[in-house]
């Protein structure tokens, strides 16, 4: 058993412990770097370059929105090609639009997509799943992918410091603190979820090696569409309570995904720009341990008379990706110089563990924006407080 002295010495641990959040950032005034170790940059600029070491990616509707992918064909890891797994703490931004300071999504990359917005009180969340081929986003063929999200086993997100961004909740751009990517050289997807209560559930990142079909579930066919969805009635990986854990004797099948309405069809996707600065930045949501919120798409399309419901070409694929959590983050130059992603510091690392998630997950959280576009997020210290010093109590 711990010793008073033991805890005593966890208390300036604190902070740690019972910060979810670190930060929140405002389009239009993002730093250089977010995060230690980072090899690209939050401060992007409108240019689009396709040697850009952009780090910021944006969910805003079928027509608008941006996967991650390397910075090259080439990596210090693994088998030292630019698979996701070898590459995962260094990708960068491709988007559909010019105007972010992002590599740009080749014309006829894209042969699915399918965006559904979810409002809820459980939970609101936007997504994107589709197909394509990825390889014109330097992913090799063949790979089978794996999982980018913004914890990783480091704390400081795969990739670090990359930063999600949705203006489809209020038509003001606001970081989704919450959200999960599978990149595949033959499938997408990408969920972010608006801040909120079950926000870290819905945008679960435990199950790297079960792709889109178990974590994202969406249609992963071929066309074009946009819809309004509703939530499952558990978060993926949950069942009648109950969370399973890759590695348990038997996975079981995903949830089939939430069913969906007003559907919008669209004969293409891509091309024009984007002005991050016609969109006044918003403050996400309610910043408290998780999230929650909406989509709205406005560009025109033809209305479907289909309800159609998300689970129509579901992805299934359940099977086994590239583990993509590397050892070593320290990784190959991007085309424009970036630096090695090394981490330096374990000190930093988020603590995951259940008793810490359900601390925070209480916690709630103030936005302080900074001159420097840089607001910290500090939860209340009261509940980590409050379970440590009980834990001390049981030894005095």
């Amino acid at each position: 058993m711990f010793g008073t002295k033991s805890l005593l010495a966890l208390i300036p641990l604190l902070p740690l412990a019972t910060a979810q959040y670190t930060a929140t950032y405002q389009v239009g005034s993002l730093p250089n770097s977010s995060e230690e170790g980072q090899s690209g940059t939050n401060a992007c600029g409108t240019t689009s370059s396709q040697t850009s070491g952009c780090q910021n990616v944006f969910v805003n509707a079928v027509d608008d929105f941006c996967l991650w992918g390397p910075p090259d064909t080439t990596s210090n890891e693994g088998d030292r090609t630019s698979k996701i797994g070898n590459v995962e703490q260094i990708v960068v931004s491709y988007c559909l639009k010019d105007g972010y300071g992002t590599r740009l999504i080749p014309t006829g990359t894209i042969s699915g997509a399918h965006f559904v917005k979810v409002v809820s009180d459980k939970v609101s969340y936007v997504q994107v799943t589709g197909n394509g081929d990825l390889t014109k986003l330097l992913i090799p063929a063949g790979d089978e992918g794996g999982e980018l999200d913004p914890h990783s086993w480091t704390g400081l997100g795969n990739p670090q410091g990359g930063l999600v961004f949705t203006n489809a909740f209020t038509g003001s751009y606001e970081q989704t603190h919450e959200w999960t990517s599978f990149m595949s050289s033959n499938e997408f997807c990408i969920r972010a979820c608006r801040d909120g209560p079950n926000a870290a559930g819905y945008c679960e990142h435990i199950y790297d090696v079960l792709s889109c079909g178990f974590t994202i579930p969406g249609d992963t066919g071929n066309g074009f569409d946009s819809c309004d969805g509703e939530p499952t009635d558990e978060a993926p990986g949950v069942y009648g309570g109950s969370t399973f854990h890759q590695g348990d004797p038997t996975t079981p099948a995903p949830h089939p995904a939430g069913a969906t309405s007003n559907c919008q069809a669209y004969s293409t996707i891509g091309g024009g720009s984007a002005n991050v600065n016609a969109v006044t930045s918003a403050p996400s949501g309610s910043a408290s341990a998780s999230a929650s919120g909406s989509v709205s798409l406005t560009s025109s399309a033809s209305n479907s008379s289909s309800s159609a419901s998300a689970s129509s070409n579901s992805s299934s694929s359940t099977s086994s990706a590239a583990n993509s959590t590397s050892a070593s983050s320290t990784s190959s130059s991007a085309s424009r110089a970036s630096t090695s992603a090394t981490i330096t510091s374990a000190a930093t690392a988020r603590v995951s563990s259940a008793g810490v998630s359900a601390a925070t997950a209480a916690a709630s959280a103030t936005n302080v924006n900074s001159g420097a576009g840089m607001g910290l997020v500090v939860p209340s210290v009261g509940l980590g407080l409050t379970v440590l010093l009980g834990a001390i109590g049981l030894v005095l």
